[in-house]
C-alpha cells in the first residue's frame, strides 16, 4: 500500500459554485493543480446517500451525492490521484453525535438495513466503475465510534454495528477482492475505547485492511496520546493505519465579511478560545506547520511503517457566500437548529482569499522514513 498525502476536497465544487478562487504565490490556478504541485497523491470524498428535502433542496456543505462524487473522482483521477471513498450511511453528516439512518430506509429492521447497505454499497461502486471514477480504497462508515444506523446500530449493540458493516464489507469484496477496506473512529488519541471497540469488532465482523482515525488536536487529546494509541494499534491488530481527519487552525481571525451572514446566521469559529488554549501550538501561519511537522514526526514512530499517511480534513472550504455547514433544508433531517454558517475556514490550507499557505511546503517536503 502506497503513502497517502491526502486531502478531503468534498465541498470544493460547492465552493466553486459560490465563486471561490484558488491562488498559489499570487497565481490563480486550478486547486487540483495547486495540491498536486505540493505532493498531494490521494482525494477523500464523503458521500451521503439523498442530501436533498423531500421537496428537492439541497442540504449543502457539498450535497455531496453521487454526481458530485463522480465528477470530485474523475477531477483528482485527471490528475492522478488516488480516491478514498468515504460511504457515511446517511443522508447527511454522520460523526459520533448523530448516525442518522436515510430518510429511504427509515422503518426497516436490523435484517432490511443490513440489506439495505450491501445493496446500496454494491450499486455505488458499479456506478463509480461505469462513470470512470472508481474509488482506490474505501471506507465502510464514517466515524463510527458510536456505532451506525441508529438506534439499532448504536453502540453498545455490538452485534447489529457488525452486522450492518460486514454488509458493506462483502458488498465491496463482490465488487472487488482487492480493495482496501477502512474503518474508521474518532479520537485518535483514546487508546482504551480503540482497544474496546476494535476487540467487539473484530470478534463479530468481517475482515478489514485499514484503522481510520480522525486526530484533531482540540478535541482528541496530544500529540503523545495519539503516537502511543496508533503504536499500540499496529502492533496488537496488525493493520495499516491511516489518520483518515487531521486539521489545525491558522488564525483567530474572523471571516464574517467574508460569509455574508448576519450575526444570528453564522456559527462562528472552528476553534473556540478554551479549545485554543490546549492546543500545543498557536494558531498561526506557523503554528499550523510546526502542528504538520509534528504530526508526520508521530506517523513516522509507528512500528514497521504501519501508517500509511494522512488525508488533511477540507483544505480548501475557505468562506464564501452560500457555503455552510448546513442549509435550512438540512436542519430537520439532523434535528438541529441553525446557525447554517462555515465554521471551519480557520482550519483550511488556504487562508480567507484562496492564498495558499505555509503548510503546503511542509507537506511537500516531508519524506516518509516509517519503518
Amino acid at each position: 500500500m502506497k503513502f497517502y498525502k491526502g486531502m478531503d476536497i468534498s465541498t470544493l465544487l460547492e465552493v466553486e459554485k459560490c465563486g471561490g478562487k484558488f491562488y498559489d504565490r499570487g497565481i490563480n490556478k486550478d486547486v487540483m493543480d495547486i495540491l498536486l504541485s505540493y505532493g498531494v497523491n490521494a482525494v477523500r470524498l464523503r458521500l451521503w446517500n439523498d442530501p436533498y428535502s423531500e421537496d428537492g433542496k439541497p442540504y449543502g456543505a457539498g450535497t455531496n451525492d453521487l454526481p458530485v462524487t463522480i465528477a470530485l473522482a474523475k477531477r483528482a483521477k485527471a490528475h492522478g490521484m488516488d480516491v478514498l471513498l468515504d460511504l457515511h450511511y446517511s443522508d447527511f453528516w454522520a460523526d459520533p453525535g448523530k448516525q442518522r439512518v436515510p430518510k429511504a430506509w427509515r422503518g426497516m429492521n436490523a435484517e432490511q438495513l443490513e440489506d439495505a447497505v450491501y445493496t446500496y454499497t454494491k450499486d455505488t461502486l458499479l456506478a463509480l466503475r461505469g462513470a470512470g471514477a472508481y474509488p482506490d480504497l474505501i471506507q465502510v462508515g464514517n466515524e463510527l465510534t458510536n456505532g451506525m444506523l441508529w438506534p439499532l446500530g448504536q453502540m453498545p449493540n455490538y452485534d447489529n454495528l457488525a452486522r450492518f458493516i460486514s454488509a458493506g464489507i462483502r458488498a465491496v469484496r463482490a465488487i472487488d477482492a482487492d480493495m482496501p477496506v477502512m474503518i474508521h473512529l474518532d479520537n485518535g488519541g483514546n487508546n482504551a475505547m480503540y482497544r474496546d471497540w476494535f476487540d467487539h469488532y473484530i470478534e463479530r465482523g468481517e475482515d478489514f485492511q485499514i484503522i481510520g482515525l480522525s486526530y484533531y488536536p482540540f478535541w482528541h487529546g496530544t500529540l503523545d496520546d495519539l503516537k502511543n494509541n496508533m503504536n499500540d494499534l499496529a502492533m496488537r491488530y496488525g493493520k495499516e493505519l491511516v489518520v483518515a481527519e487531521v486539521s489545525m487552525g491558522y488564525t483567530m481571525e474572523d471571516y464574517a465579511e467574508y460569509e455574508k451572514l448576519s450575526p444570528d446566521e453564522r456559527k462562528g469559529y472552528a476553534t473556540k478560545q478554551e479549545l485554543v488554549e490546549k492546543l500545543p501550538f498557536p494558531m498561526t501561519k506557523a503554528g499550523q506547520s510546526d502542528f504538520m511537522n509534528a504530526l508526520f514526526n508521530v506517523i513516522d514512530q509507528v512500528p514497521e511503517g504501519r501508517c500509511k499517511g494522512f488525508f488533511y480534513w477540507e483544505p480548501a472550504w475557505i468562506p464564501v457566500p452560500g457555503s455552510g455547514w448546513a442549509t435550512e433544508a438540512a436542519l430537520p433531517y439532523i434535528e438541529e437548529k441553525g446557525p447554517c454558517g462555515n465554521e471551519w475556514a480557520n482550519q483550511a490550507l488556504f487562508d480567507y482569499d484562496g492564498n495558499a499557505l505555509p503548510a503546503f511546503e511542509t507537506i511537500k517536503e516531508y519524506r516518509n522514513t516509517g519503518s
